[in-house]
């Protein structure tokens, strides 16, 4: 999977030579390869730095660039100094939103270039995301749908959320995932109303309400998903909270396609819980773009003004947190079109009653 000539059709609409990519995620998208490298990508070709750690899978897999090993005395900004005065590059795009203050030093010292901020021109490119991305974003949310049937038949009173959420780990690579998308939330009973509570050694028992946040990756790029289960019959409140959720997310839903503006799809799970009378306990936004990280732009956020393009991912995370008491959360995964959405997370939304 591949990207370079998606960024070099990019760089005369912002004025640019090049760009310059060191981040991880800057670089498995234009190369589909992570070697903690440095890649500058012109006009008309592309010069690709790792060490020995990572050369001969760089020199299999990297496509579209010029690969090369650095050495002691020969490191990564030596070469692309080199490479920049062979090819006369004056004007360099670099990935402001994630190079820091230190880095940005090295590089105006030892580049014989203006480095300019085009983080836009990335996130840009990474918000729609092309037919290779979606189809292996496809395949991690068909692990991620496969571990959470797994976790129903692990879970039972007396154990802990850490054994829970070891457990999803464990669900997760072995049917494939290449690496956790985030470390897993796992939150049972008054722990539930902390959206991103940290498993810890709550015990689990009847009467709860049990939330689990997880997602992996394949090929780098990300699933997640949220349920919240019921360990027990649950009472009626629980029920209630539960069905308002489930309603404001499918509102949401409804909501989302190609085209419209991050608050306009926020507003409409937010109003349906406003209805139901809960809308003061839902604390975040209805969701955010995932890819080759778990958090990306645009979002559905209650202030994003942007457009949300065809093609984008975005996550759907409806949730209501009675502090002290508990929370629920559910959460999905769409891929946008010009009509609607394609929700490509396959697990009952139904409440489970363990």
């Amino acid at each position: 999977m591949n990207h370079i000539s998606n960024i070099a059709s990019k760089l005369s609409e912002y004025g640019l030579d090049a760009m310059l990519i060191t981040s991880e995620s800057g670089e498995r998208y234009a190369l589909g390869f992570h070697g903690e490298g440095t890649l500058l990508v012109t006009r008309d070709g592309a010069h690709y730095t790792t060490d020995g750690r990572y050369i001969e899978a760089a020199r299999e897999q990297v496509t579209g660039a010029q690969v090369s090993l650095i050495t002691a005395g020969n490191g990564h900004l030596a070469q692309a100094r080199a490479y920049a005065e062979e090819h006369g590059l004056h004007n360099v795009g670099f990935e402001s939103g994630a190079v820091t203050v230190d880095a940005h030093r090295r590089y105006t010292q030892e580049l014989p270039c203006i480095l300019t901020p085009a983080q836009t021109l990335l996130d840009e490119l990474r918000a729609s995301k092309d037919g290779e991305e979606q189809a292996v974003m496809r395949r991690a949310q068909e692990i991620t749908d496969e571990a959470f049937k797994a976790i129903l038949n692990f879970i039972r009173p007396g154990l802990t959320e850490r054994e829970i959420a070891a457990r999803l780990v464990y669900e997760l690579m072995r049917r494939g995932g290449e690496q956790v998308s985030f470390d897993p939330i796992v939150a049972a009973g008054p722990n539930g109303s902390r959206p991103h509570a940290v498993p810890g050694d709550q015990v689990v028992d009847t009467g709860m309400f049990i939330t689990m946040d997880f997602g992996c990756k394949v090929q780098g790029y990300c699933s997640d998903m949220t349920r919240t289960v019921a360990l027990g019959q649950p009472t009626e409140e629980m029920e209630a909270v539960y069905a308002a959720v489930l309603a404001a997310q499918k509102a949401g839903i409804n909501a989302a396609r190609g085209g419209v503006a991050g608050w306009e799809v926020d507003a409409a799970a937010r109003g349906a819980l406003r209805e139901a009378g809960y809308e003061e306990y839902f604390t975040h936004s209805f969701g955010h773009s995932l890819g080759l990280d778990i958090h990306e732009s645009p979002n559905a956020a209650p202030s994003e003004q942007r457009i949300l393009p065809v093609g984008a991912v975005i996550s759907a995370e409806p949730g209501v947190y009675l502090p002290g008491r508990f929370g629920v959360r559910i959460e999905d995964v769409l891929i946008l079109t010009e009509n609607g959405c394609e929700d490509i997370t396959r697990s009952p939304k139904d409440l489970i009653v363990l």
